[in-house]
């Protein structure tokens, strides 16, 4: 009962802070966009923390039509994993949530890009009625913004998400293989 009263109040509170960004800062613009998708990874972020879902979906397993991960590198994605790192981010993660060669610190990072994945699914599915708004109401060109943020900050930390995954699960189980001989 507290757990769905404290998931009701950060949904409220969530749904009042788009609200009053929606209020005072024009929505055809880049700093509506910067703000909107910020605000929703906060809201996003601590409502799925406290969730605390195993994410045991299938939804997150490799699929066949990911091949390995070879869409998502034609797709770009080692550029995006580049520009993490140019701008700092990459540095950022790494220190907040170093990689110790341990199977409970792998499985650690195995679930992390579950929740990151879901987190980020979550907030473009949020700001896509968003672009489609702006788009209807300001014009195409307006909402290009949203679109460029969304397809930055939230698809492709998916693409990455998906990428990554089935590598550190192999690292998982080669690290379960080699505890289990000694």
């Amino acid at each position: 009962m507290r757990k769905t009263l404290i998931l009701t109040s950060i949904a409220v509170a969530s749904i009042g802070a788009i609200y009053a960004l929606a209020i005072y800062v024009r929505m055809d613009g880049f700093a509506f966009a910067w703000a909107l998708n910020f605000l929703l990874m906060l809201c996003v972020s601590v409502f799925t923390e406290i969730q605390k879902s195993p994410l045991t979906s299938s939804y997150y397993n490799e699929k066949e039509w990911e091949q390995r991960g070879k869409i998502y590198e034609y797709l770009g994605i080692n550029l995006f994993r580049k520009f993490l790192v140019v701008i700092g981010w990459e540095a950022v993660i790494r220190k907040s949530s170093p990689i110790a060669k341990s199977t409970a610190s792998l499985t650690n990072l195995y679930y992390k890009t579950k929740k990151s994945e879901l987190d980020h699914v979550i907030i473009l599915l949020i700001v896509l009625p968003f672009n489609v708004f702006v788009a209807i109401k300001f014009g195409i060109l307006k909402s290009l913004w949203l679109l460029i943020l969304n397809i930055v900050l939230n698809l492709y930390p998916i693409f990455l998400q998906r990428y990554n995954r089935p590598r550190i699960e192999r690292a998982v189980n080669l690290s379960k293989r080699r505890e289990s001989l000694v």
